[in-house]
Parts: structure tokens; sequence; C-alpha cells
């Protein structure tokens, strides 16, 4: 492994914390939070190719194929002196946790932590529906909410097994204070 490097991926349900924790963290630690879904708006935003080439996909409300995603997060590893990264949102699938994988291979730098914020999803579907009122969300109600939980948790069990089989996955309880749920990461790392 590279000296200094570090590579933490958050998982974990819609209104499970993890943006929250993960800026956090990444502050602490002066790692850099890649979000893909961050960088794919913001290269739509540009006009860039990349955004002209996905921005149909998205209007579409589809994902955005492994390839395109592998290649920005090669674009935005490759810069970096050594890699220190939170990984928020993306792999969301086992392909492409074994892609991210043999890229950081490539860099020597594995994944140090996978950690999964859980959260009981009667409090998940409180919170989400909280802030579907603040942010004026009309069309997060409680069954368009409860489908995208079920949609996750099937999508995302094969990854917690393959963060689980390579020793790497932290289960955190995301129930409380935020300030006690970050004290129960760093504590994991």
């Amino acid at each position: 492994m590279a000296a200094g490097s570090m590579v933490v991926i958050f998982l974990g349900p819609p209104g499970a914390g993890k943006g929250t924790q993960a800026a956090r963290l990444a502050d602490d630690l002066g790692l850099v939070k890649i979000s893909t879904g961050d960088i794919l708006r913001d290269h739509v935003a540009r006009g860039s190719e990349l955004g002209r080439k996905v921005q149909p996909i998205m209007e579409r409300g589809e994902l955005v194929p492994d390839e395109l995603i592998l290649a920005i997060i090669r674009e935005e590893l490759a810069g970096m002196p050594e890699v220190r990264v939170i990984f928020d949102g993306f792999p969301r699938t086992t392909r492409q946790a074994e892609a991210l994988d043999a890229l950081l291979g490539e860099l020597g730098a594995p994944v140090n932590a996978a950690l999964l914020l859980e959260v009981p999803e009667d409090e998940l579907v409180r919170r989400m529906l909280k802030r579907a009122e603040l942010e004026g969300r009309a069309d997060d109600n409680e069954a368009t909410i409860r489908r995208r939980l079920e949609v996750y948790r099937e999508q995302t069990q094969p990854l917690v097994d393959y963060y689980d089989a390579r020793g790497v996955l932290r289960r955190i309880d995301g129930l409380g204070d935020p300030g006690r749920i970050y004290c129960r990461i760093r504590e994991e790392l």
C-alpha cells in the first residue's frame, strides 16, 4: 500500500446519513469525498463531453453505464499523489466493486474499510418523510420511500456480502445523535 493512502467506502440506505458522515470524516482525515452523482451533475452543468454523453441517460432516470462511471473514478484518482478518498454512493453493484478493487490494486491503495450505516426501516422512512417535507418534495411519500428501500436492499446486499467476505466491512449503528454516530465510525477506523 502506498504510504498514506486511505480508501473508505460508505454504504447504507437512503436516509442513513452517509453524506453527512462522509463529509465530516473527509474533513477530519484529509480525504477527498468522491460522489459519482455530484461529479456527473457537474459535467452536465459544464457541458463537457462526458456531460453531453450522460445527460440524456440521467434525464431518462437510468443508471449511467459502469464503463463511464469507472472512467470517471479512474480520472479522479489518477491525479492524486496518494489515494486518500471516501466513496459516497459508489460502488452500487458487485461488478463495480470488483472493477474498483482492480483499479485500486493498480494504484497500490486497497479498500481500508467499507462502512455500513445501519438504521431500522421505520426510522429511515421517518427521516426521509421529514426531509421531503423540508425540501418540498411531494413525490417522496411513504409508499415511494419504502419501495426505494426495498430496491436498495435487493441491490446492496450482494455488495455488503462482497466487502464482508474481504474482511473490510464495518457495521455502524446509525441511530442517535450525528455526533455519537460519528464517534462510532471513528472507533471502527
